[in-house]
C-alpha cells in the first residue's frame, strides 16, 4: 500500500505547545476540540499530581501529532479509509499492511510536528 502524496497544508504546524496547537485545531478539526481539552485537563491533572512536568509534554507531542495529520485533509481521509478496512479485514496479511500503512502516516505526522512519534 501506498501513501498518498501530501497536498501542501493551508495552515502552517504549530510549534509543540498547547495553546497554540489548540488555535490550528480550532481551524482545522474543530470537532476534535472537546477531546483536546478533556485530554489537556486530564494532564493537567497527572502532572499536579505527579509533580512532573512529564504529562503535560506527552499530552502536547501527540496533540501536534493529531494537528500534523488533521492539516492535511487527504491524510485524514486515508485515515479513515484505512481504519475502516481494518475493522473488516480478515485476512492477517492484509491486516499487518493495513496497521504499517496507518504507522508509517503516523511517523511521518510525528517527524513534521518535530516529535518522537507520541500518538494519542
Amino acid at each position: 500500500m501506498s501513501q498518498p502524496a501530501h497536498e501542501p497544508a493551508v495552515v502552517p504546524q504549530p510549534p509543540v505547545q498547547a495553546e497554540a496547537i489548540r488555535i490550528v485545531l480550532a481551524q482545522v478539526a474543530p470537532h476534535l476540540l472537546p477531546q483536546f481539552d478533556q485530554d489537556r485537563a486530564a494532564a493537567t491533572a497527572r502532572a499536579r499530581a505527579e509533580t512532573s512536568p512529564t504529562p503535560l509534554r506527552v499530552f502536547a507531542e501527540a496533540w501536534a501529532v493529531e494537528v500534523a495529520i488533521a492539516r492535511h485533509p487527504e491524510t485524514v481521509t486515508r485515515l479513515r479509509e484505512l481504519e475502516a478496512a481494518a475493522v473488516e479485514e480478515t485476512d492477517v496479511r492484509a491486516a499487518m499492511e493495513i496497521a504499517a500503512e496507518v504507522s508509517a502516516i503516523r511517523r511521518a505526522a510525528a517527524a513534521e510536528a518535530g516529535v518522537g512519534g507520541a500518538a494519542r
